[in-house]
């Protein structure tokens, strides 16, 4: 018997995602969002099918997931927006004439990186827990599905004596070529407060491993990308219809988009809304700021607190 009064979790893999079913959209309250963070906190993945949800109910239900982040920051004089609202992330092969996107362009170049296996944001000073995303427009059949992978199991399954190196070692990981961005700081092994396991937090953004020679640190770097990534510990999540919703937990999963027959071709218009974190171990190991992602004119408020120590059983 489901633990959820609200809806039904089925399990969509051995270890984590789940698909909710019977909830009353758009008739939810505050009783039916709490259960759906917590199916979120428990499967990583929840997905929500044929919800019926356009673009402003997208935005009002996200708000009720948590402090929506937004666009702003990324506004230049003369774009064109394609969305009326600032919380929703472009994640489309469009232009902003809702056209296909020239394969060689800049953009289509920036989003061939979202095929490998991440989490978003990861290279900002605080990385969000929580995107969902709406519907893409592709014909069903042409790919395009999201694939995701199991970051705590990944670190429960790490063979020993690896694993207990990494919980014992306080190794961080710092994001992004230091010759064009700042780094920031994140502990490759945290606790993921909500279901009290610990996870594994690796993934493309990973630039180096702090504490370790060049070479030992890339080695070990793509050792655990690839593990996360294994077969047995990856779910594909397909698209369906309009309306679906997936919505997912960056700290205790990674993710990346899959090709198919769509790329130049058709239209996947997907769009997201990204939740900031709001728990001990959101700033990482980088000075606490007024915006979780770089605005290097804010002013510094303080130090942020470290994730819990490596010591919770996994």
């Amino acid at each position: 018997m489901s633990k959820y009064t609200h809806f039904e979790a089925l399990p969509l893999h051995a270890t984590f995602g789940a698909e909710l079913k019977g909830i009353d959209w758009p008739h939810i309250n505050a009783d039916v969002v709490a259960e759906i963070k917590a199916a979120v906190d428990e499967y990583g993945v929840c997905v929500l099918r044929n919800t019926g949800l356009d673009d402003a109910a997208h935005v009002e239900f996200s708000k009720q997931l948590g402090e929506l982040d937004n666009i702003k920051r990324f506004i230049h004089p003369g774009r064109k927006m394609r969305y009326a609202h600032y919380e929703l992330f472009d994640a489309s092969n469009l232009d902003e004439n809702n056209e296909l996107l020239d394969l060689n362009s800049p953009r289509a170049h920036a989003n061939r990186g979202n095929g490998l296996f991440h989490s978003d944001s990861s290279y900002n000073p605080a990385a969000p827990p929580t995107p969902s995303s709406a519907p893409p427009s592709s014909p069903a059949g042409t790919g395009g599905a999201t694939q995701f992978g199991d970051s705590r199991t990944a670190l429960a399954q790490l063979p020993e004596p690896l694993k207990s190196k990494l919980l014992a070692a306080d190794y961080y990981f710092a994001d992004i070529d230091p010759s064009t961005f700042p780094m920031v700081r994140h502990r490759i092994t945290q606790l993921h407060e909500q279901s009290g396991r610990m996870t594994l937090y690796v993934g493309a953004h990973l630039h180096h491993i702090e504490g370790l020679p060049e070479e030992e640190s890339a080695a070990l770097r793509d050792q655990l990308k690839a593990w996360v990534g294994r077969d047995e510990n990856v779910l594909t999540v397909d698209w369906e219809q309009p309306g679906d919703l997936v919505i997912w937990d960056n700290r205790s999963t990674v993710h990346r988009a899959l090709g198919g027959e769509f790329v130049g071709k058709y239209k996947r218009d997907l769009r997201r809304t990204t939740v900031h974190d709001e728990g001990k171990g959101a700033w990482g190991l980088n000075e606490l700021a007024e915006n979780p992602s770089f605005d290097m004119g804010h002013k510094t408020l303080a130090r942020a607190q470290p994730a819990a120590p490596a010591t919770v059983t996994v």
